[in-house]
């Protein structure tokens, strides 16, 4: 049993927001709901706060109630070991609360007590063979993955991120400037992980250079797990076990990760009908996810890569909901950016130094 679930306890008349700020500083990846009595009333993880953000739920003026989910798996705090670990495989579970018979919350049970924590061996693929036109001159003589946010180039950033939880086989698409990518990571064993290099002899698309992967009969078991894909100009706190996670559970053929974006109408929008004046709005905020530049593919969908053409990752996505095949996203709350313009890269350092 974890000795800090009292960290991740509140109210069920705490507020959405409060809830959030105890799941983020908590650890644990969880926040226990408990009522006046202490009875358990319900659990919020990651994955219901991203549920909430689909639902557009308002955080600012919601309840934890109306984000949480009123039904955990839980068990008794006498449960043995074996029990506790039969309940996390069948459910799929981080986390099991206890509760006495009465319901009261009297502990927790995690993963990571019960079992012991394995590498991924899930591949990640980056992306980091673009040009940066955007941002010369100062990708002149440096790809614009290998340029410096906080002390580190962006691209050494995101393969930690990545090894912090527990993923150790990656690909690199490199293209323009290739040479400074392969001197500063090489084989990768100075982190200890496996690093290789696939080479784009001319630009293929944000999709098409997963068609130099490996195929089933190059490959090793991990060729049939769900792969990560990452732009590599991108600084992001994803929390990437989370992800897969959701991916694994929607069982999609592709996993999109989006971001909120909002743009403003400068003007008053006027709704008519003919020469009728219905209605006046001014300056209405327009709300969209955008795309994040993350994705899962199930080997299904990396088979339609191959073999190697131009392929742009919204154009696969069209194919695979063409064939009438799922597409699942994934909103991002946690801190992201795209460095794509001067203004951005400006942004990451004055971010980093926070």
């Amino acid at each position: 049993m974890t000795d800090s679930w009292h960290k991740i306890v509140v109210s069920s008349e705490a507020s959405a927001e409060e809830a959030i700020t105890t799941l983020d500083a908590g650890g644990l990846r969880l926040v226990l709901v408990i009522d006046a009595a202490g009875h358990l009333v319900g659990t919020l993880t990651d994955g219901d706060i991203r549920r909430a953000l689909l639902r557009r739920v308002d955080f600012a003026n919601a309840g934890v109630a109306q984000i949480m989910h009123e039904r955990p798996v839980t068990a008794a705090p006498d449960a043995s070991k074996e029990v506790l670990r039969k309940l996390i495989k069948e459910h799929s579970l981080l986390h099991i609360p206890l509760v006495d018979g009465s319901g009261r919350l009297v502990g927790l049970e995690t993963y990571s007590d019960l079992l012991e924590t394995r590498r991924k061996d899930n591949w990640v693929f980056l992306m980091a063979g673009g040009q940066g036109t955007r941002l010369r001159p100062l990708t002149e003589n440096v790809p614009k993955p290998m340029l410096p946010v906080g002390g580190k180039p962006m691209l050494q950033s995101i393969l930690e991120g990545f090894i912090a939880a527990g993923f150790h086989q990656f690909f690199i698409a490199v293209n323009y400037l290739a040479a400074h990518i392969k001197s500063h990571f090489g084989n990768g064993a100075k982190w200890g992980v496996t690093i290789k290099y696939l080479e784009e002899d001319q630009p293929l698309g944000t999709g098409g250079a997963l068609g130099l992967l490996p195929g089933p009969d190059q490959a090793s078991a991990a060729d049939q797990l769900p792969i990560i894909v990452m732009n590599g100009d991108i600084l992001t706190r994803l929390d990437f076990n989370a992800l897969l996670d959701f991916h694994n559970t929607q069982q999609s053929w592709l996993t999109l990760c989006v971001r909120e974006y909002e743009m403003q109408v400068p003007f008053g929008v006027v709704e008519g009908q003919a020469s009728a004046v219905m209605g006046i709005t001014e300056k209405p905020v327009h709300r969209f996810f955008v795309n994040a530049g993350i994705y899962i593919l199930s080997p299904a969908a990396l088979a339609l890569t191959r073999p190697v053409r131009r392929l742009d990752m919204p154009d696969l996505v069209k194919e695979i909901l063409a064939a009438r095949n799922v597409v699942s996203m994934f909103p991002i709350r946690e801190y992201w950016l795209d460095i794509g313009k001067p203004e951005d890269f400006e942004r990451a350092q004055l971010e980093s130094e926070r």
